[in-house]
């Protein structure tokens, strides 16, 4: 049965829960237990974080999926990683990060009464998700729910963030933005990653970020100073609608009441997450 939500509900329910998977990315306990598995690149060891719940897939396969990576990085480390660790090492390696991770930076909250309930909304959440076009969601609904709530917490997180990712990845290419000019345009509403954690991160030279700018101005996205023009920000508006509209099915399903306390307990969760430093003080904005 799925009941209205108010607008951007399930939006604001995402933007609440996304953020503590990723906690993940940023964490010294990573590097710590990759390290253990036999990892030595940075970037290796998040891409086979994020693309193990795929199998051993190459660079094409995570092109397509992660949609804003320059493949050339990408060849750099895929297939390569499998031969380091398997997939289903990977994913236990990330599964203890995940568990270190969250008991550091939430302390007594990781298991409160509280936690277990955000675990039961995310996954009721999550019941409605849909499998067809959506390969990370896809491939993360076949592992097991952890057994923990905390962790059960962040698994049902990291499906309800690749259920809309690989919905936005739709209205992207529906906007006729390419892997850069999405980034680009994304940062330029002042909340996405700065430009030297993207170009650290994606594999992107500044020449590409700049000529991705020079595309968007031409398309009159975009100003000389770089800020987003009127037609920009309604683009930018209208790419998060549609994907509000490919993504509203498990927050629907989960129901209005429902959706209001698991946004209320992500919001905790992350601002408890975020005191404890789980993220870099420049990570966004347009610097």
């Amino acid at each position: 049965m799925t009941t209205a939500l108010p607008p951007r509900a399930g939006r604001r329910c995402h933007n609440a829960l996304n953020p503590l998977h990723s906690t993940l990315y940023f964490s010294p306990d990573l590097d710590r237990e990759f390290t253990a598995l036999g990892f030595t690149d940075q970037s290796a060891m998040r891409l086979a974080a994020r693309s193990a719940a795929l199998g051993a897939v190459g660079a094409g396969t995570v092109a397509a999926t992660f949609y804003n990576y320059n493949h050339e990085l990408l060849a750099r480390h895929l297939p390569a990683v499998w031969e380091t660790a398997s997939p289903a090492d990977v994913l236990d390696a990330r599964l203890r990060t995940a568990d270190a991770t969250l008991r550091r930076l939430l302390g007594d909250a990781a298991t409160s009464p509280e936690m277990t309930e955000a675990a039961g909304l995310a996954l009721r959440a999550t019941e409605a998700c849909t499998r067809h076009a959506r390969p990370l969601y896809s491939a993360h609904a076949d592992l097991p729910v952890p057994e923990e709530p905390h962790l059960a917490y962040w698994y049902a997180a990291t499906l309800l963030r690749e259920h809309r990712g690989d919905g936005h990845l739709t209205a992207l290419l529906s906007a006729g933005l390419d892997p850069v000019e999405a980034l680009a345009s994304h940062t330029a509403t002042g909340k996405g990653m700065a430009p030297r954690w993207v170009l650290g991160s994606r594999g992107w030279r500044r020449a590409d970020w700049d000529a991705a700018v020079e595309r968007l101005r031409e398309r009159g996205l975009l100003d000389a100073d770089g800020e987003l023009t009127e037609a920009g920000t309604a683009l930018r508006a209208e790419l998060e609608e549609h994907t509000d509209r490919l993504d509203s099915a498990p927050y629907e399903h989960l129901g209005a009441a429902g959706v209001e306390r698991l946004t209320e307990l992500g919001r905790g969760f992350l601002f408890a997450a975020a005191a404890a430093g789980a993220f870099p003080a420049d990570l966004t904005g347009k610097g």
